[in-house]
């Protein structure tokens, strides 16, 4: 297992592409003066020893010390063991919409991707609950099992999409059953899930299955995304709208957020229907809501003691640079009696 601890150096290497144009164009300015200067003959009996590989070699060493020299700033680490630690918190998983309706843009940049922002900003305000993901429209299906690697259930949650499940609808009931899975009874922790959707589409008795899950101890909170408003339900192609989805009389779908169906399913499970539009209001009530919650010490897996590997990157920055220095751009006399780059003539 690694981590990178200043990955915005990777930035850095945007320069290389610069570097290298800026090379290309002084061999180009070099050949033409010397063209003016004198013919390629004589050029060559002017500096008989002039390489023209080696110029091109120290280049490119000069380009991979210049990398390794980012990578020594971005500071790879290494988890060099597992070790198993307490933590305390709750079991959170979220049920996310990811129906055709959630590409509606009624809510910016589109009720799918705020969302996952939704998602992303609840996980990057916990401390230590564990975390896991479903995904549903007109099934339900697992994404990331209980964890407490909120990096690896950030990556899945950037990864959903409209295209996940090819059976349409908001099967909301399939993914609370689905949800009540995921809890480990043996811990006896907390249960919270937190269903995130537009609401509409709604399929069977979601409501009957909330109060089942709520028998079993667990919470459900939904988060509303979309307007009573409402908007098209735009049909992409390479991700540019080519149109808009029409009914069978050929009128434009206006899908508009269904907040009565959500409130109903948080009002069985004995918990909270919050409206999504407005990011910080939504992490402030969860965090409310989250704190209230009797938490329960469990035991996780992780990586620990990881190791700075920098300086590994450091000493072969240091190493190419010393081989860039003592490089001369001659000839070398071996090579030279080899003829491999036509540099002389026999």
């Amino acid at each position: 297992m690694y981590i990178l601890e200043e990955e915005k150096y990777f930035w850095l290497l945007l320069i290389i592409p610069v570097l290298i144009l800026i090379y290309l164009g002084l061999q180009v300015w070099k050949k033409r003066k010397q063209k003016q200067f004198a013919q390629a003959e004589m050029l060559e009996q002017l500096s008989p020893d002039k390489s023209r590989f080696k110029p091109a070699l120290k280049f490119l060493i000069l380009l991979l010390a210049f990398i390794c020299l980012i990578l020594a700033l971005v500071n790879p680490k290494i988890g060099t063991k597992m070790e198993t630690i307490t933590r305390e918190g709750v079991d959170i998983v979220f049920a996310i919409d990811v129906s055709k309706s959630m590409e509606a843009e009624d809510v910016a940049p589109n009720r799918l991707e705020k969302s996952k922002q939704l998602v992303t900003q609840i996980i990057n305000s916990l401390a230590s609950d564990r975390v896991g993901i479903i995904a549903y429209a007109g099934s339900a299906f697992p994404q990331l099992p209980i964890t407490t690697d909120y990096a690896s259930a950030k990556m899945f949650l950037q990864a959903m999409n409209t295209d996940m499940v090819s059976s349409q609808g908001t099967a909301i009931n399939e993914a609370i059953q689905l949800a009540s899975t995921y809890y480990n009874d043996a811990d006896q922790t907390s249960k919270v899930l937190f269903i995130i959707s537009d609401g509409e589409d709604h399929e069977g008795n979601a409501g009957a299955i909330a109060k089942e899950a709520a028998s079993q101890g667990i919470r459900i909170f939904t988060i509303g995304v979309g307007s009573e408003k409402g908007g098209p339900i735009p049909l992409k192609q390479n991700g540019v709208i080519k149109s808009y989805k029409k009914d069978q009389s050929g009128q434009t779908v206006i899908t508009r957020l269904n907040e009565t169906t959500l409130k109903d399913i948080a009002d069985a499970a004995n918990g909270e229907y919050i409206p999504g539009n407005v990011t910080s209001e939504v992490i402030e009530k969860v965090t409310d809501n989250l704190q209230t919650l009797d938490k329960t010490e469990f035991e996780a897996k992780q990586f620990a003691d990881y190791q700075a590997q920098y300086q590994w990157f450091l000493g072969i920055a240091i190493l190419l640079l010393l081989i860039d220095l003592f490089l001369s751009e001659r000839k070398t006399a071996w090579i030279r009696k080899l003829n491999l780059f036509n540099e002389h003539k026999s």
